[in-house]
């Protein structure tokens, strides 16, 4: 039956453990899934999370510190000494241990360190803790199934079996020579139905083998691993040796957080802000794009007094300000849109984009004719036929114009490596809204002469 936390239960729960009922604890928390206790902590202060969480077996441990979140996962490991840290980081798969580790200042990083109890787990993540986190040396771990090209299928699972300490999921067998060097891929089925005499030389697949190099970066590792639908890759050096792995849970994980970056770009939040940051952080981060978007709004503001005679001549015109600057930053949202999802698909081929950018335009037409054609009516009810044609003119072009903006920016942002989710927020709607303005009082004082 799935765990379903409530207020109440949490109420009991920390009264429990103020009393250090363990028994209670035992029997109501530490029998549920991991991922439901590590729930329960994230609802907890540090005292009450590590009761709870000394009490869990060693073993599951590491598997709650993961699916605790970020902010708490930092909170909770500030308040273990380095020795408990070290600890910590021994159960957890090297690539994870890496990722905690990395969030730590430099002495602490040398103190956990040096107080690692397995030479070579610490060894490992030092490694790891060499590359940058957005590669696939950063993304890797070093916990896999290898076997030697000239063993016997014995000699394999003989092999296998101590390596199978440290490896927690098995998905494929990587197949090596004497040098390391990466030779092919062997399943796990095809290992145990095998004769236990037949050498690995006889079962494994040595054509297409897909694998990706330590600098390879961490975009270009999705993109490998979702078109050639895997859940696991190899990762060589430019020796080809093999170096680790990288399963698909570590690209899903990366996949999200850029998903957080472009969101948070797109919605005017330069810089990645924690949940329980200070107010100061939090304002730093959003400040710059609320600046050019008032300084978009004193443009605006320019290109009104500019026609301040016009707007006193023919008070009316001022009326559909709002529409014009509201559908001008909607239409280039929308098209901005969908040149950045094509981008972050890897469509950066313009033949590949054109389509869609056509598409876009025969969109933007239609959409501009029949809104033009609403608008002409109301604004003839409003004031009359001249005002009309004013009106649904300028939108027409403003709806245009918006979707040119909302297409060509986000190409322009990406040939100078300039990350293109920055068009679909403020900057679109800022520059739409300045260009609509003048072209909606240009019209209208061509049209009024």
């Amino acid at each position: 039956m799935r765990f379903e936390l409530t207020h109440e239960f949490l109420e009991v729960l920390r009264q429990k453990v103020a009393e250090q009922d363990a028994s209670w604890v035992q029997e109501h928390v530490l029998e549920l899934h991991y991922a439901d206790i590590a729930e329960i902590i994230d609802k907890l202060n540090n005292e009450e999370a590590k009761f709870i969480y000394f009490l869990v077996e060693e073993e599951l441990q590491a598997d709650i510190l993961m699916e605790l979140d970020e902010d708490v996962r930092d909170r909770f490991l500030s308040s273990l000494s380095t020795k408990e840290i070290a600890d910590q980081l021994e159960n957890l798969d090297s690539d994870d241990a890496a990722d905690i580790l990395g969030e730590l200042s430099e002495d602490k990083i040398q103190e956990v360190i040096s107080q690692m109890e397995d030479d070579e787990a610490a060894e490992d993540i030092v490694d790891l803790l060499n590359y940058h986190e957005d590669t696939a040396g950063g993304l890797m771990q070093k916990e896999f199934f290898q076997a030697e090209v000239d063993w016997t299928v014995m000699r394999a699972l003989v092999e296998l079996r101590k390596q199978a300490e440290d490896v927690e999921k098995v998905y494929n067998i990587f197949v090596v020579n004497d040098s390391d060097q990466l030779l092919g891929v062997l399943s796990l089925k095809r290992l145990l139905f095998a004769n236990t005499k037949t050498k690995i030389a006889n079962l494994f697949q040595s054509k297409n083998i897909i694998s990706v190099n330590t600098n390879d970066s961490a975009e270009q590792v999705a993109k490998v691993m979702e078109k050639y639908d895997l859940v696991s890759v190899p990762v060589v050096d430019y020796q080809n040796k093999l170096v680790g792995r990288i399963t698909i849970d570590d690209v899903v994980g990366y996949i999200k957080e850029e998903a957080d970056k472009d969101f948070q770009l797109a919605t005017g939040i330069s810089d990645p802000v924690e949940p329980d940051a200070s107010i100061w952080r939090i304002s730093y981060a959003r400040l710059p794009w609320l600046v050019i978007g008032m300084m978009g709004g004193i443009f605006g503001a320019k290109v009104i007094s500019g026609f301040e005679e016009s707007i006193a001549r023919i008070p009316a015109l001022a009326f559909f300000i709002p529409l014009i600057t509201a559908m001008g930053g909607n239409v280039g949202v929308q098209s901005s849109a969908i040149v950045v999802q094509s981008l972050a698909r890897g469509d950066k081929d313009l033949g590949k984009i054109m389509p869609k950018l056509f598409r876009e335009a025969l969109v933007g037409l239609l959409n501009g004719l029949l809104l033009a054609a609403l608008i002409f009516g109301i604004a003839y009810f409003f004031e009359n036929a001249q005002l009309g044609f004013v009106v649904s003119i300028s939108l027409f072009t403003v709806i245009l114009c918006a979707a040119i903006f909302g297409t060509l920016i986000p190409l322009l942002l990406n040939k100078y490596n300039i990350d293109p989710a920055l068009a679909t927020g403020p900057f679109i709607t800022t520059l739409s809204d300045v260009a609509g303005l003048f072209i909606y009082f240009s019209i209208g004082l061509l049209l009024y002469g």
